[in-house]
């Protein structure tokens, strides 16, 4: 299956539309460390991380892990962990998994520049929830809580994320 996303904000799963927002800086061929663009391109979702202290574990074919309060996801160039979970303490620049807002609280990295990492390209490009007023993100791809877990009961570890660059744009 194929979860589709257009820059108009929207996902498209099983001939179904969903409301999403991207990046503050639009849907970009060549995306940089910083620079608030969502990568064109297709991914794979590499699984689910979740607040279990929030949330009941969801329904899923990909693999699920719960976080922990030491969870984060190095976004420095310069670390050799470099768009890779770590653990607190850690010497370089990193994101927290464990925030106290629940974008997080469902977190799905996507394939994008990971296997192997090029330092610079851009990191932590995740599916999470979407800030009230579907506020744009740093070049993630979000959704309302409800709608993201619809979409992940159909995921699996053959999912793909489309991400169309901006000469596709339907509105509905």
């Amino acid at each position: 299956m194929k979860l589709i996303v257009y820059p108009s904000g929207l996902l498209v799963a099983k001939n179904r539309a969903f409301k999403c927002v991207i990046g503050r800086s639009g849907i970009a061929n060549y995306k940089v460390e910083g620079d608030g663009a969502t990568p064109v391109g297709e991914f794979i979702l590499r699984g689910i991380f979740y607040r279990q202290d929030r949330l009941k574990r969801p329904k899923s074919g990909l693999p699920i892990t719960a976080t922990r309060p030491d969870d984060r996801w190095s976004d420095d160039p310069s670390d050799p962990d470099y768009n890779r979970l770590v653990q607190i303490p850690h010497s370089f620049r990193h994101e927290s998994l464990w925030r106290k807002d629940s974008l997080y609280d469902i977190v799905v990295p996507i394939g994008y520049n990971d296997d192997p990492p090029d330092p610079g390209r851009g990191s932590a490009i995740f599916i999470h929830i979407a800030a009230p007023q579907y506020a744009p993100t740093e070049g993630c791809i979000a959704l309302a809580q409800s709608d993201l877990l619809t979409i992940l009961e159909w995921c699996d570890q053959n999912t793909a994320l489309v991400i169309r660059p901006p000469a596709f744009s339907p509105r509905i």
